[in-house]
């Protein structure tokens, strides 16, 4: 039976764990100080435990739930991890350096299913839900990564944007958030986490109800329905007017601000029409609403798709700017090591299948 990751478990999950077994719920805290404070990787390293705490401790559960498979490193400093889950499946997190900090993007499913036309994440559909403690896992070998270094620098963001759709994986991507937020342990705060749907509207909802600070994006990359229909399929069921009604709901309930994400597709959804059709969706939503203009990573499974010229990303721009919109160009990261989200994985995948046929 495989056991489960420690990193899945909330500290209030491993104390009643600790009442189940008898043991005293204190211990949780002494064992959660080990885990994101001192960062050990074996719990034979928690020395204030019993050996029979330690060993059953092991016996129930893992702490090394990914093998790492490739790093790759930009010559911006972005790093790019391609992991293994126990399984055998592969996934993606990417390390990006900022002015403000370090931000991890993690992965939340092993493929996708929303169809995006555009997206390399989506070339290899669904396979399963990442656990919570799997997506836990990526922070900390990124976290591992930078302590080997020995350069004293913190992960202090993430970003919930990497492979699959973070809102079909909900209640692992809730967990997630509480564990990595929790100030007792990695205290990344909740200001300083933001989680990206591709537009599943009840999930929307739901999350204005959580109570976190989170930060909320959304996949827009059109300003209608023909458009987005035609490069998104989700937009079929969750379409532009539904979607901008949960917006609504969402503002009204937290008086957070929402990011909308807008990826700069040449001669696709790019064009002054474009910009003048967005700012007119969000006119009054200005406050509240923020858009990031993305250059287009090109998949060479997509080759129908070519990123915007910087002439028409900054026409764009200037149309939003001019009716009052928020908005920001978003800077490139990682442009020399498979930038697009999911390309390394594939290219990963296709290069074992090639020994396979070979052998």
């Amino acid at each position: 039976m495989e056991k489960q990751s420690i990193y899945g478990l909330t500290i209030s999950d491993l104390q009643t764990w600790f009442e189940e077994q008898g043991d005293k719920k204190f211990r949780a805290a002494q064992v959660w100080d080990w885990l994101y404070i001192k960062r050990v990787k074996t719990f034979s390293e928690m020395s204030n435990l019993s050996k029979q705490t330690s060993d059953l401790l092991t016996e129930t559960f893992d702490m090394s739930p990914l093998n790492q498979v490739v790093v790759q490193e930009s010559q911006d400093g972005t790093i790019k991890y391609l992991f293994e889950l126990s399984d055998k499946n592969m996934i993606e997190t990417v390390l990006m350096r900022h002015e403000y900090g370090l931000s991890v993007c993690v992965t939340t499913q092993v493929g996708c299913n929303i169809g995006c036309t555009f997206c390399a994440s989506g070339l290899l559909t669904k396979q399963r839900d990442l656990t919570a403690g799997e997506i836990v896992a990526q922070i900390m070998q990124v976290q591992f990564y930078l302590d080997e270094r020995g350069q004293d620098e913190r992960v202090s963001h993430i970003v919930v944007m990497g492979i699959g759709e973070p809102f079909d994986n909900y209640d692992n991507v809730m967990k997630f958030l509480h564990v990595v937020n929790d100030a007792k342990g990695l205290a990344i705060g909740a200001r300083h986490i933001t989680v990206s749907t591709s537009g599943l509207i009840h999930k929307i909802r739901e999350f204005a109800e959580n109570g976190l600070q989170v930060n909320l994006a959304i996949s827009l990359h059109a300003p209608n329905n023909e458009v987005r229909t035609s490069i998104m399929r989700i937009n079929r069921s969750n379409p532009v007017e539904k979607l901008m009604a949960a917006v609504d709901d969402y503002i009204e309930k937290t008086n957070r601000r929402i990011t909308f994400e807008y990826i700069m597709l040449s001669n696709v959804n790019d064009r002054p029409e474009h910009a003048r059709q967005l700012a007119e969706l969000l006119k009054d939503k200005k406050k509240l609403t923020y858009v990031n203009l993305i250059p287009y990573n090109p998949v060479s499974e997509h080759d129908q798709y070519s990123r915007s010229t910087k002439e028409d990303v900054l026409a764009f721009y200037d149309i939003l700017k001019k009716n009052g919109v928020n908005c920001v160009i978003r800077k490139e990261q990682g442009t020399d090591i498979d930038a697009a989200c999911g390309q390394l994985r594939s290219k990963q995948i296709k290069k074992k299948e090639r020994k396979v046929a070979q052998k």
